[in-house]
């Protein structure tokens, strides 16, 4: 093989693995793990031990954004652990004692608890700039909250959203824009829980019958 056949036949070889990796590249979608610090909220606590039960799904929740143009994942948004450590902050500043549960089943012989609650998210949306045209980055997110007794019985179950947006132009990346978006929505739904809990109707109710408050 010539000097010149060697040549082309490297350059040959370059180009198919520049090829090759960037439609990797391109069928790959990029994770992103949501990271954030929570403060406890400063309120008084209700007199209260809650058992709290983290479903696998919220546990290990995450959400798919799709690439427009190919249909194909883009972007895996990772929110689960920092889901579970909001949660984790929050109720031991609400409630008196606080109760992780590993199963629902036998919560009846805890006789210790007043009440288990259960969170679940129902909806997460992801707006990025690319695609809204907007100069912000922006997470809403649909919580489920369920509320009952220690023998099962219902006592409340609502919903709560949560929204946070973050300004493009401080951003060097879509992960770093989609992190402090998500970390602020996570934030408002701790104010939101910790500020409106008792004003749940049937949380109120199940409260004031109870002589955890009184009017």
């Amino acid at each position: 093989m010539t000097k010149s056949m060697q040549q082309h036949s490297s350059l040959s070889t370059k180009l198919g693995l520049t090829l090759l990796f960037c439609l990797l590249g391109a069928c790959t979608a990029s994770t992103i793990t949501i990271s954030g610090s929570f403060p406890s909220p400063l309120v008084r606590k209700l007199p209260l031990t809650v058992g709290v039960y983290y479903p696998d799904e919220l546990k290990n929740y995450s959400f798919i954004e799709f690439d427009d143009n190919t249909g194909k994942d883009q972007y895996i948004i990772q929110s689960g652990t920092s889901q579970v450590e909001l949660f984790n902050t929050l109720l031991p500043a609400l409630f008196q004692n606080v109760v992780m549960l590993d199963s629902l089943d036998n919560v009846q012989s805890n006789t210790s608890l007043d009440a288990v609650f259960v969170p679940a998210i129902e909806e997460f949306q992801l707006g990025l700039p690319a695609k809204t045209r907007l100069n912000v980055y922006e997470i809403w997110v649909k919580y489920n909250m369920r509320l009952s007794n220690a023998n099962g019985e219902y006592i409340a179950d609502w919903v709560m959203t949560a929204y946070g947006k973050a300004p493009e132009e401080t951003f060097q990346s879509v992960d770093s824009g989609v992190q402090d978006a998500a970390t602020v929505a996570m934030r408002d739904l701790a104010a939101s829980f910790t500020i409106g809990f008792s004003g749940i109707p049937e949380v109120n109710e199940w409260l004031k019958d109870n002589d955890y408050i009184t009017e």
